[in-house]
């Protein structure tokens, strides 16, 4: 039990290790790459490190108060819990005087985007400013432990202008706390906020490592050999969404936004393309930015394709078929056009434009031409 529990990255677990040791820890840490990358775990296994009652820059998960934090493995239960106790009609201004904090140890926090509602949200998730000006007032109690540790899961949720408020703790840091912020890239967050924060970027995880992490737990060893390799290679580094990747549900939804370029390409049967935008932005169960991300990967492959045919280094190989067929329509510059359309998108989704109708304006661009 540990550290050495933790997976890839290991030049950041030491420089934490490093910290803990010399008792030298940072008021605010950021920690930055894609989904499932990690940065969740570590961030945990920080916060029981900081407060372990038996060691000194590692964690035993064995003491009181390793197993109390070790309960924010799993937050979903612990969201649950909160928005059943605020109420699910709660409104906007009960949703900031009762700010939903996971906490399982009085030292540590969890703060997560806010989904105001369990079963009826009327918007997307994110951090909202009770539960900022919540951490900004207890941030400079006295810990019970060693440290206190705050730990904003999506902080790039927050309103920018609602991160002002956040700054004004990271420009008066108390001696006895550590917030860490984590999020997908750097620049989702505002450059003040920055530069007050020790940054660390979770490169992905080798396909070779991940397949032996998936051999090891139950939801990989039940698979063939073949298709753990082909889950470690569309995990795209990441252990956490290999370990919950669908092999089944991931071709559907990967060809389902092949055949959405195809059409895009032909130009044609514009009935079918608003018919499948509608599918991708309404009524698929997978998250808008999931989908969003496999448009990124399989532009990648045809820029590939575009480069060389016979490239091994596809992100999506068991399409190569479909992709190399796709790839003898366009050329690099289709994909360049592509692609920016698509970080257009991206970065309109985070001023709320219409999905559907940011994904048509996408797809009808790319007919070729």
């Amino acid at each position: 039990m540990g550290f050495d529990e933790f997976l890839g990255n290991q030049r950041i677990v030491s420089a934490l290790r490093g910290m803990l040791r010399r008792g030298r820890v940072p008021s605010a840490l950021l920690f930055t790459g894609p989904r499932g990358i990690g940065k969740y775990t570590l961030a945990r296994m920080f916060a029981q490190a900081a407060n372990c009652e038996r060691l000194q820059d590692d964690f035993c998960g064995e003491c009181a108060v390793c197993v109390k934090i070790a309960r924010l493995r799993d937050p979903e239960p612990l969201v649950e819990a909160g928005l059943a106790e605020r109420g699910e009609s709660a409104d906007s201004a009960v949703v900031e005087r009762t700010p939903l904090i996971l906490e399982t140890h009085p030292d540590v926090w969890l703060i997560v985007p806010d989904p105001v509602r369990l079963r009826n949200p009327v918007a997307r998730p994110m951090i909202r400013v009770g539960q900022l000006r919540a951490v900004q007032r207890a941030a400079y109690f006295k810990p019970q432990g060693r440290r206190r540790v705050f730990i904003l899961d999506g902080a790039d949720t927050m309103r920018w202008n609602d991160a002002d408020l956040f700054l004004k703790i990271l420009e008066e840091p108390p001696e006895s706390a550590t917030l860490i912020l984590l999020a997908a890239a750097p620049d989702s967050m505002l450059p003040t906020i920055r530069s007050r924060c020790l940054q660390f970027h979770f490169a992905p995880v080798p396909v070779d490592q991940i397949e032996t992490f998936l051999q090891a737990h139950a939801e990989g060893r039940s698979a063939k050999p073949a298709e753990r390799k082909l889950v470690a290679q569309l995990a795209a580094g990441s252990p956490g969404a290999a370990l919950s990747l669908d092999l089944t549900e991931s071709a559907r939804l990967r060809r389902s936004v092949l055949g959405l370029l195809f059409l895009a390409v032909t130009g044609e049967k514009y009935g079918d393309v608003f018919a499948a935008t509608a599918q991708l932005a309404k009524q698929e169960n997978e998250s808008f930015e999931n989908i969003l991300a496999l448009f990124y990967s399989l532009f990648t492959d045809l820029l590939e394709f575009s480069v060389d045919s016979k490239s091994s280094l596809l992100r999506n190989p068991d399409l190569r078929g479909e992709i190399e067929g796709l790839s003898k329509r366009i050329n690099w510059e289709w994909v360049l056009r592509a692609t920016q359309g698509l970080d257009t998108l991206d970065s309109g989704m985070r001023r709320n434009i219409g999905r559907q109708l940011g994904l048509d304006a996408l797809v009808t661009s790319l007919s070729a031409r």
